[in-house]
């Protein structure tokens, strides 16, 4: 009698390949260095449900192209076969599995998804410092005297949607204010507090910025690659963007929305100071755009008339000695 062939258990094989698949699946997850650093408090939000979506992209990546390989490899033509395969009619209880588990992943995904974007106040609506849950709002209102009641109720018609700080850090007022333009094809920021206007976002690391965006002229995009964050600038409505920078240094800001021939240079950046850059860039920003004018002095090089009016003589028509002597007569 024939000694029968020993093999490997075919569930031995699949919870080997199974331990593999989801080891690599885990270290990919959270190594795959595909994200800039984080500079933000918010940043760490996006990025843990990022490494999820990794993780679970992985191990369908390597199921799906690992058996498409092996059936390549075990059920590929011999030479010489010209029959035809055998007729399989399907597999129902498989056919379950395959559509149920990837429905639970997406379902899954979209809770956590979320949650983050609640996390970081997407659905809150932002204004007169009052929380943003609408039923606590009027709640809050209707305990307050008849025309103060009435002032916030007018108030609140004006709420302004944004996100970027939670529902708790958004009831409270931010520590530097900031207001955002998009223009074809640049961003301008204007500090009220100030009164200083800057080609570049300028903000103190640690404190909780709000940034007041609109556009001009299309619908804008302003986004924060290394802060996990991005709102629209619409034309004519303003949104809100808060965030707290946790590093300092230069980042770029880019407008992520197709806004014309020139959209890609439509590009800035922020440069987050400690916070005696950040006051010494204010001091310095104001006497640039307030200058004292009892403290200026003029400074001007001892030259002759004639010489200082040399660079316009050719476009005058006339010569250095006419100039001159009409001085003189004058």
């Amino acid at each position: 009698m024939a000694k029968e062939k020993e093999t490997v258990p075919i569930s031995l094989i699949t919870l080997t390949l199974g331990i593999a698949v989801t080891g690599i699946s885990f270290w990919y997850g959270q190594n795959n260095g595909l994200l800039p650093e984080q500079v933000s408090e918010q940043a760490p939000l996006v990025d843990d449900f990022f490494q999820v979506m990794v993780t679970i992209g992985t191990a369908l990546f390597l199921l799906v192209e690992g058996a498409i390989v092996f059936i390549m490899i075990k059920f590929r033509r011999k030479k010489g076969d010209e029959t035809d395969a055998p007729y399989v009619e399907g597999n129902l209880p498989l056919e379950i599995f395959w559509t149920a588990i990837p429905a639970f992943i997406v379902i899954g995904l979209g809770i956590y998804s979320v949650d983050v974007y609640s996390q970081m106040g997407g659905f809150d609506a932002i204004g007169s410092g009052i929380a943003h849950n609408h039923s606590h709002h009027s709640v809050e209102i209707a305990s307050l005297p008849g025309s103060e009641a009435n002032l916030l109720m007018a108030e609140g018609d004006n709420r302004e949607y944004g996100m970027g700080a939670t529902p708790v850090e958004g009831k409270l007022p931010p520590d530097l204010t900031v207001n955002v333009t998009g223009i074809q094809y640049a961003w301008l920021f204007n500090y009220p507090d100030t009164g200083i206007v800057a080609g570049e976002l300028h903000v103190p690391v640690g404190k909780d910025v709000q940034l007041s965006i609109e556009a001009q002229d299309v619908i804008h995009s302003f986004w924060l690659p290394q802060f996990r964050i991005k709102q629209d600038a619409i034309p004519g409505e303003k949104t809100l963007l808060r965030f707290v920078a946790t590093q300092t240094g230069h980042y770029p800001v880019v407008c992520a929305e197709l806004c014309g021939a020139y959209h890609g240079a439509m590009r800035t950046e922020v440069i987050v100071h400690n916070q005696e850059e950040y006051n010494q860039w204010v001091a310095e920003n104001q006497i640039a755009a307030v200058p004292d004018l009892n403290k200026a002095v003029a400074v001007q090089q001892e030259r002759s008339d004639g010489a200082f009016l040399e660079p316009f003589v050719e476009q005058m028509g006339v010569n250095e000695h006419t100039v001159t002597a009409l001085q003189h007569l004058h």
